[in-house]
C-alpha cells in the first residue's frame, strides 16, 4: 500500500498539505464505511484503497460488512437491476427476506461511530440504529431512470440521511436531505493502474494464450448483463469483418451479485465459435488486469447503464483509447472526440473501434488527452479531499460547501 506522500510527484505538495489540514480538523471524530463486500465491484475497490489513507492523514476510519445469504443477495441484485431501470419486479415477499436480513444486520452491527457512511442499498436499512450521530448514504449506481416503486421504498430509509451523495449530476433526485456529487477515483500507484514492465504484460498474455500478432479489443468489468459483454462481441463481430482483431472479456464476479456465473456461461457459449475471443475470468490479480489493459490497442466499456465505470478511468490513465456508452457517470470521463468516442449502440461502437485501428494517431491523441483529464479529476487525492469536506460539512451545515 502506497504511503500519502508517495502521490506527491503525481498530485503536488500542496493537495497533499491540503488533506492532512482538513484531517486535523475532523480529529476525535470516527468515519465508519459500511457495504456489503470486500472483494469485487468498484465500491470494495476504492475502499481497500481509500481507508488506509484515509487512516494515514490522521481520520480514524472503519470499514465493516453486512452479512446476508444467497435470498437476500438476490433480492438486493433485483433492487439493483430495478434502480437501474430494468423491468425486475420485487415483490412483497423479496421485501421481507430483504428486512428479515437487515433486521439481524441492525442487531449485530455496530454503528456508534461519530459518522457512519453507508454505501449503496444493501445495508441502507442501518439508518433505524441512528443516534445522535451524522448518517451518510452514497449511491454508487445509475438511478437516472429507477423503478418508482423500488425508489419508494429506498426513500422510506434515505429521508432519514443526512446527507446522500451521487457520482453524476443526472442521478440526482427531489429528497428532504442535503445532496452532494463526489465521482469515484482511481489509485495512481495501485497494483491495478501502477507501471508495469514490458517483461510483467507479456508474461501474463503468454498465461493465457494471447499473442500480440494482430490489434487487441478489451473490455474489463464483472460478468454482468448490465456490462453488455454479448454486445461487446457484436461490435468486435463487425470489426472483425473488415480488420484482423482479437478480443479479451475479462473480469470476475462479486460476492452480493449471484447472476455473474450464469452471464459469465452465456458469454463462454456466445464465444466458443470464435478462436481470437478470449473469455477470461480473472482472480483477484490486478496485476493482470493492469497488464491486459496495457496490451490492448482500444478498451471498450460497452455497459447499458453505468455508474460511473471505473474502468474507464483506469484505461485513460493508462493513456488508452477508449470506446464507452454515453451513458451514466461516463461522460464526465469522456469528452466525445477529445478524451475518447462515445457509442449508443452496438454500429456506432464497432465504427469508432474500426476509427481507432485504422488512425492510430489519433487513438494515441486521445489516450493522451485522456490521462490527462483524469490526473486533474480522478484520482483518489480528490476523492478523499471530497470526502473529508464532506465530512466537516456535517458539523456545518449553515456553511455553503462546494465539492
Amino acid at each position: 500500500m502506497a504511503k500519502i506522500d508517495e502521490y506527491i510527484p503525481i498530485v503536488g505538495q500542496s493537495t497533499i498539505d491540503d488533506l492532512k489540514l482538513l484531517a486535523e480538523r475532523l480529529k476525535g471524530k470516527v468515519v465508519q464505511h459500511i457495504n456489503s463486500t470486500s472483494v469485487g465491484g468498484g465500491v470494495a475497490e476504492i475502499l481497500n484503497r481509500m481507508v488506509p489513507l484515509l487512516r494515514e492523514v490522521g481520520v480514524d476510519t472503519r470499514w465493516d460488512l453486512i452479512k446476508g445469504g444467497e435470498q437476500f443477495f438476490e433480492v438486493t441484485k433485483k433492487i439493483h437491476n430495478a434502480l437501474h431501470g430494468r423491468l425486475d419486479t420485487v415483490n412483497r415477499q423479496d421485501i421481507d427476506i430483504f428486512m428479515e436480513t437487515s433486521k439481524k444486520n441492525i442487531e449485530e452491527v455496530n454503528t456508534s461511530s461519530d459518522i457512519v457512511f453507508i454505501h449503496d442499498p444493501q445495508p441502507i436499512a442501518l439508518i433505524d440504529k441512528k443516534a445522535t450521530n451524522k448518517w451518510i448514504w452514497r449511491c454508487h449506481v445509475d438511478v437516472s431512470n429507477p423503478s418508482q416503486e423500488v425508489w419508494d421504498f429506498l426513500m422510506g430509509f434515505i429521508s432519514r440521511y443526512d446527507a446522500a451523495v451521487f457520482s453524476a449530476p443526472s442521478f440526482s433526485r427531489v429528497m428532504p436531505i442535503r445532496q452532494f456529487l463526489i465521482s469515484p477515483s482511481i489509485d495512481p500507484l495501485s497494483d491495478k493502474n501502477k507501471d508495469l514492465s514490458d517483461e510483467t504484460i507479456n508474461e501474463v498474455l503468454e498465461k493465457y494464450g494471447i499473442f500480440r500478432d494482430k490489434p487487441i479489443i478489451t473490455q474489463i468489468s464483472r460478468f454482468d448483463r448490465l456490462k453488455d459483454p454479448i454486445g461487446v462481441i457484436e461490435a468486435y463481430l463487425k470489426v472483425k469483418k473488415y480488420i484482423d482483431c482479437q478480443l479479451i472479456l475479462a473480469g470476475g464476479t462479486a460476492s452480493d451479485d449471484p447472476e455473474g456465473l450464469q452471464v459469465l456461461e452465456e458469454v463462454k457459449e456466445r464465444a466458443q465459435q470464435d478462436k481470437d475471443m478470449h473469455i477470461l475470468l480473472l482472480p483477484q490479480n490486478d496485476i493482470e488486469v493492469n497488464a491486459l489493459q496495457r496490451a490492448s490497442d482500444v478498451i471498450v466499456q460497452k455497459s447499458i447503464k453505468e455508474g460511473f465505470g471505473l474502468t474507464v478511468a483506469e484505461a485513460l490513465w493508462k493513456a488508452k483509447p477508449v470506446v464507452a456508452s454515453n451513458i451514466g457517470g461516463i461522460p464526465l470521463q469522456i469528452k466525445h472526440r477529445y478524451s475518447g468516442l462515445l457509442c449508443n449502440s452496438i454500429d456506432g461502437a464497432a465504427f469508432a473501434i474500426k476509427q481507432l485501428l485504422n488512425s492510430q494517431e489519433y487513438a494515441k491523441k486521445l489516450g493522451e488527452n485522456g490521462r490527462e483529464h483524469i490526473k486533474n479529476n480522478f484520482l483518489v487525492t480528490r476523492h478523499i479531499r471530497d470526502y473529508l469536506l464532506l465530512f466537516l460539512s456535517l458539523y456545518h451545515q449553515e456553511d455553503v460547501v462546494y465539492l
